[in-house]
């Protein structure tokens, strides 16, 4: 577990964009359950989240279509927020960071830590567009 002083600024980066922080299982899945359409956002320490998933994930938010419900858990910090948002997610295997879009509670999109590592933030963010164009 990572200490909060130093996730404290990249939480920030995305509650500050208008993400909600959920830290319990209840909570993760009540948010996912809610009718219209919900970003989760696994936000994480590593190098790919500061300089493309973070950046993505706010930059998706300037289209005309956009999620109703946005909302980040913190692998290595938040466990059972994690485990929970990872369970919905399921087939996909756990990564962090990464990236899910939920209509009516129903995983519709999905990018996994290797749909981000490597790619920058705006290409990213067209990825989820391109999702809540479809969903939203």
């Amino acid at each position: 577990m990572y200490p909060e002083e130093m996730v404290k600024p990249m939480r920030a980066e995305l509650s500050e964009a208008g993400f909600k922080e959920l830290y319990t299982a209840t909570d993760v899945k009540n948010e996912i359950q809610k009718e219209g359409t919900t970003l989760v956002v696994v936000n994480s320490v590593c190098g790919c989240a500061a300089r493309n998933a973070r950046p993505g994930a706010k930059m998706s938010l300037d289209g005309a279509k956009k999620p109703s419900n946005l909302i980040t858990v913190f692998a290595g910090v938040d466990k059972e927020a994690v485990d929970a948002a990872r369970e919905e997610m399921f087939p996909f295997p756990p990564s962090s960071p990464s990236m899910a879009l939920f209509k009516n509670g129903e995983l519709v999109h999905m990018l996994e830590r290797h749909h981000i590592e490597g790619r920058p933030a705006e290409l990213i963010a067209e990825n989820l567009k391109d999702a809540y164009n479809e969903y939203c």
